[in-house]
This record gives structure tokens, C-alpha cells and sequence, in this order.
């Protein structure tokens, strides 16, 4: 083969998962102009190596498609992971609170401590939350901004400060600020029915100027990376305005910079300026504008603020108000007319029957079988309601919600009604389009191979198993939700989400055989190897010097750089927190320090020592503060 024709890169010898049912397990696979240019036979794709051909040793790992999160706020995680200390993983709250201490110790006025989502109580083994005591405690002077799951807050007094909540601040339509007997703010807020008090509470605190932004967001991409992620739907958020908020994932793109390709959807921010919203949207923006890095991919999920049921199973279901079928048909139809998809976030069935009844009196005049359009998370879907989406041609994407809120339905609908919430199994078997993602950051965690586990084992973060066996999936069904089963939500079917010829060449060399490992271990799987595009992204181990390297976290006091994002879960019996946990791992690989050395020295020190002094003394230049 000419030398100009050879392959940019070949992997080879190890265990490799097309999901194409008619190659499902080549021995090695060639990519060349950024696709998979074959895949077969080692003694085929070898000798086509030219002088310029990079050849990959897979050890006998375990390569698959890279990972595709079919509902991931990516673009606002991105622009704030930089400023948020992470507690997804942590398998303690005194773990989880000693690295709270040292960010507290590490941070300075007047910036905030936020740990924004991710995690639940039910992780912990003392199964709780901190109390406001142990917070105020642990930070008496720096705001500290906890937000669990949607259902509430806990607010230091130096962040009630902060944020300005008096004894004279009234509580905000859907929202408690929980008081003393004397009127006072006791530091809790409570999502009542909606998030909009959390939301609201969270945007009063400080911002990363641009270039900040842009460092956080790479590092947020990494992360998504190093767990195995190529890819992701963007589903809009509050406070996430177009086209403001975008500025810096548009740079990104514009510099070839993104490691995660990204389909976005346009979230409307203003109660009862929906249909002006996607009225100006839909003028100034074409459907699928954009490349195979960043496109534009529609509308949702907020829709209509009078259709937007939050789901916090601590409190009973809200109902939607009446005015929200007409506001959901102004919007519907105008983006049927303009031939854009939708999504809209419904959790439970009573709201998916009455927007089903809208897209029903739509399409009978306008029909909408081709667009694409789909409901988010349907925890509670019916039957009845599947039937119908079946039949008006939509989809619905699933989240692994239920593996941090499980314990929550049990305790108000009961085991029996969570066996099939959402019926998952059900809407395979029915032949509706179908696909998994997190709908992280501020519930769920951004790492899928909980989703893989939530799917696969029935079980929650906590260990509860929720899910019967027979309505848990198999992994390779599972795994295809993940990658393959995406592309219909984003209109890019036989694009990417397999190993084929032609296909763009995303995809993931895993740390642990997901195939074979116990079903426990399924949350714990990272990728040690990712390519998009043909372009490594992330390298672990041995192949770590393959990654392009990227600059330190920003600011210098970012909880990125002493923790990272995505806690690691294992952890020996008697061995340090996740504080040293983490900074064994980045001095390791930083400065070639044992890890373990760091680890039993951390565990001996105070929390409140200086971080500069403890790594000086050590001899460590891992970290520039």
C-alpha cells in the first residue's frame, strides 16, 4: 500500500466490541481521515501499516464504541466544573467532609465552596447529609453552597450571607427558605415543587471571567474523556441563555478543541415568552447547523414553563396548570413548521398524556413522525402512553435518575410501582426508540457506567435494588443505549455509536473487561485509552504520553486541581479518603512520587494543614500555588 493511502493509526490485540451484529469482534481495526478505515483481521490491517501509521497494542483490553450521553448538560458543567467540588463516587461523608475542609482551607474570599449535584445521601455509609451544624463548622467565614439532587440546599451562614436571605426575604413562588421559630434563615432550601429557588440561589454566586471558562471547560471534557465519553446531547438548562452562555464552546470548537462531540438544544429561559423564544430562535438558526463536533439539534427540554413537572420524589407530584396545553401547541406548532425536533422533560406519565394529546392535534394537521422529537426521563410512562408514542413515531431518552432518587419513590409509591421506572425493558420490546444518558451535573452524576450499572444491575448508588431481573437489560443491550441508540435522538444514525467502516472513529479502551467483570464493578470501569475523530483525547497508564497534555485547572484554588472530578469508589478497608486518593493519582502521574507515600502521609496530617507546606515537605512540585 502506497504510503500516502496507509492508515493514521491501527489497534490491535485485544477484545474489541463493534456492536455491528455482522463483524461483532474483529482483532483489529484501522482508522484513516479521522473514520474507521477497516476492521477484520489482524493479519489483514497490519501489513497495511505506512512509515507515519501510529500502531496500538491493546494489551488484550477491552476496545467499544466511545460513549455517547443522550441528555448531558455539558456547556454550563463545563463553564462552572473548574469552581465545583465534586462528591460523585464518595463512598463516605467523612470523606466527603474532609475534602470539603481542605477546599474550605484552600479557597479564597470571596469566592464560594460549591458541591453542585452528583451524588446522594444514599451513597454514603453513614447514609446522610451533612448537618448545617457540620457545614458551619467546617467553614465559619467561606460561603459554601451545597445542592443535593433537585429537593434542596444546605446554606452555610457566611453563603446566607452571601446571597442576601434575611429574616424580611419572602419565600420565591415553589420554594422554601426554611426558618427558626424566630423568622431567621436557617441555611435550607427546599424545592417546593420546583428547582427555580435552587437554581436562582446558585446564580448569585461568583463567575470565571472567559479564559477561566474556557480552561474549565476542557477540563470538564477531559473528565467526560477519561470515563470513556465521545459524545453528548446538550439539553439546555436554566440560566443557560442562547446565544450568550454558548460563547465559549463555540471558541472551542472554532480552535478544534473539543474532545466531546456535542448536539445542542435550545432551552427556553422566560415563562410566558416561550414561543418568542423559539420564534427568534428559529429565524436566526437552520436545524443542524454546525459539523459532526458542534450542531444545533433543536428544541427542549423546557418547552413551556407550564409543562415542566421537576421531579423530587421527597413531595408529591405537581400538577401542570391549565394553560399548559394551549402554550405547548403555540410552541409545537411553530416548530413543526420550521421542521425542528424537540425534546420535553416530563418525569411523570399524567403530564406525558396531556402533551401527547397536543402532539396528537398537531400532527393530525401537520405530521410529525419524521422529526425526531422525543420525551426526557418518563419515569412513570404508562402503557398506554407508550402506545401512543409508538404510534406518532417519538422517542424517549432515559436517565439513571432512579439510581440517586430510587430510595426516595420506594419510600412514597412503594417497591412494586419501581420495578419498571421507568419500563425501560418495556420500551424495547415495543420497538420505541430508545437511549440512556445521566442528565447530569446538578442531579445525577456526569459518569455513565452508573448509567451502565443502573441499567444492567437494577441497583442504586445506595445498593438498593429497585429493578427485577427481568426488567434489568443485558450489557450489550445496555451498551448499545449508550452509543448506537443515541445517533436516532441526535439525527445521525450509521454516523457514529459502532465500530464500522465509514463511521467516524470515536471510541474507548477500557481499564476492566465490562463483559466479564462482576456487575458491582460496572460503576467503576474508566477508559485508559479514548479517540474522537482518530485524535487520542485521554491516556492513562501506558498510554498516558499518547494524550496531549492540558493546562493546570483555573483558577489555581479550582477543587479540580486537588481532587479532580469523578471520584474513584474503591477504596481498601483502612485505606486514606478520597482526598488522598485523589492526590496519590495526580502525583503520580504529576511527579512521579509514590502515590501510596502521599497517601499514608495525608492520612497522618491535619486537614487544616497548608496544602503548599504538607507537598513541599514532601518534596512534591506536583501542584503551583
Amino acid at each position: 500500500m502506497a504510503a500516502d493511502a496507509a492508515p493514521e493509526m491501527i489497534l490491535h490485540n485485544g477484545r474489541i466490541t463493534t456492536l455491528d451484529r455482522a463483524n461483532p469482534s474483529p482483532e483489529a481495526v484501522a482508522i484513516a481521515g479521522g473514520r474507521f478505515s477497516a476492521v477484520g483481521e489482524a493479519r489483514d490491517i497490519l501489513p497495511t501499516a505506512g512509515p507515519g501509521t501510529r500502531v496500538i497494542d491493546l494489551g488484550g483490553r477491552r476496545l467499544i464504541p466511545g460513549l455517547i450521553d443522550n441528555h448531558l448538560h455539558v456547556i454550563r458543567g463545563g463553564l462552572n466544573h473548574n469552581m465545583e467540588l465534586r462528591w460523585d463516587g464518595v463512598r463516605s461523608l467523612a470523606d466527603a467532609m474532609a475534602m470539603l475542609k481542605a477546599q474550605v482551607a484552600a479557597t479564597p474570599p470571596p469566592q464560594w465552596v460549591r458541591v453542585v449535584g452528583g451524588f446522594t445521601e444514599h451513597q454514603f455509609a453513614e447514609r446522610r447529609l451533612p448537618t448545617l451544624d457540620e457545614i458551619n463548622a467546617a467553614a465559619p467565614e467561606t460561603p459554601v453552597f451545597l445542592l443535593h439532587l433537585y429537593d434542596r440546599a444546605l446554606l452555610n451562614g457566611a453563603a446566607l450571607r452571601a446571597v442576601g436571605y434575611t429574616t424580611d426575604t419572602p419565600d420565591p413562588p415553589g420554594g422554601e427558605i426554611q426558618r427558626a421559630p424566630d423568622g431567621t434563615p436557617t441555611g435550607l432550601l427546599l424545592a417546593r415543587p420546583n428547582a427555580g429557588i435552587l437554581y436562582a440561589t446558585l446564580a448569585r454566586g461568583p463567575k470565571l471571567p472567559f479564559d477561566y471558562q474556557i480552561n474549565s471547560t476542557r477540563h470538564f471534557l477531559r473528565d467526560l474523556n477519561r470515563l470513556g465519553v465521545t459524545g453528548a446531547i446538550d439539553a439546555g438548562g436554566g440560566f443557560q441563555n442562547y446565544p450568550e452562555d454558548y460563547a465559549v464552546i463555540e471558541k472551542l470548537a472554532a480552535d478544534g478543541e473539543l474532545t466531546v462531540r456535542i448536539a445542542y438544544n435550545l432551552f427556553t429561559q422566560k415563562p410566558k415568552q416561550e414561543r418568542d423564544d423559539f420564534l427568534r430562535w428559529t429565524q436566526a438558526a437552520k436545524y443542524q447547523q454546525g459539523d459532526d463536533y458542534f450542531r444545533l439539534n433543536g428544541a427542549g427540554e423546557m418547552l413551556v414553563f407550564s409543562a415542566a413537572d421537576f421531579e423530587d420524589f421527597r413531595v408529591e407530584r405537581p400538577e401542570m396548570p391549565p394553560e399548559m396545553e394551549p402554550e405547548l401547541e403555540a410552541v409545537v406548532r411553530l416548530l413543526v413548521q420550521n421542521r425542528w425536533p424537540w425534546r420535553l422533560h416530563a418525569t411523570y406519565d399524567q403530564t406525558i398524556s396531556r402533551a401527547l394529546d397536543v402532539f396528537e392535534k398537531v400532527d393530525a394537521e401537520m405530521p410529525i413522525g419524521d422529526l425526531h422529537w422525543l420525551f426526557d426521563h418518563a419515569e412513570t410512562v404508562s402503557e398506554r402512553s407508550l402506545e401512543r408514542i409508538a404510534r406518532l413515531g417519538g422517542g424517549i431518552a432515559v436517565q439513571h435518575r432512579m439510581a440517586y432518587q430510587g430510595e426516595y419513590f420506594v419510600e412514597r409509591y412503594g417497591a412494586k410501582a419501581a420495578e419498571a421506572t421507568p419500563p425501560v425493558a418495556r420500551m424495547l420490546e415495543m420497538g420505541i426508540k430508545v437511549s440512556a444518558g445521566t442528565d447530569a451535573t446538578r442531579v445525577a452524576s456526569y459518569n455513565p457506567w452508573v448509567a451502565l450499572s443502573w441499567l444492567t444491575t437494577g441497583r442504586t448508588v445506595g445498593g438498593l435494588r429497585i429493578t427485577p431481573e427481568r426488567n434489568t437489560l443485558d450489557r450489550e443491550t445496555a451498551l448499545r443505549m449508550l452509543t448506537e441508540k443515541v445517533t436516532w435522538f441526535s439525527n445521525e444514525e450509521g454516523k457514529k455509536g459502532q465500530v464500522v467502516v465509514g463511521q467516524l472513529a470515536d471510541l474507548a479502551v477500557l481499564d476492566r473487561d465490562y463483559f466479564d467483570i462482576p456487575g458491582e464493578e460496572i460503576r467503576d470501569v474508566t477508559s485508559v485509552l479514548t479517540v474522537v475523530g482518530g485524535r487520542i483525547v485521554h491516556g492513562a497508564g501506558g498510554y498516558a504520553p499518547l494524550a496531549p497534555a492540558l493546562p493546570p485547572p483555573m483558577p489555581d484554588w479550582s477543587p479540580v486541581r486537588r481532587f479532580g472530578g469523578y471520584q474513584d469508589r474503591h477504596a481498601a478497608a483502612g485505606a486514606p479518603g478520597a482526598f488522598a486518593r485523589a492526590t496519590a493519582r495526580c502525583c503520580d502521574a504529576a511527579c512521579g512520587l509514590h502515590g501510596h507515600a502521599h497517601a499514608r502521609a495525608w492520612a497522618a496530617a491535619s486537614p487544616a494543614e497548608s496544602d503548599r507546606g504538607f507537598w513541599g515537605a514532601l518534596g512534591c512540585s506536583c501542584w503551583a500555588f
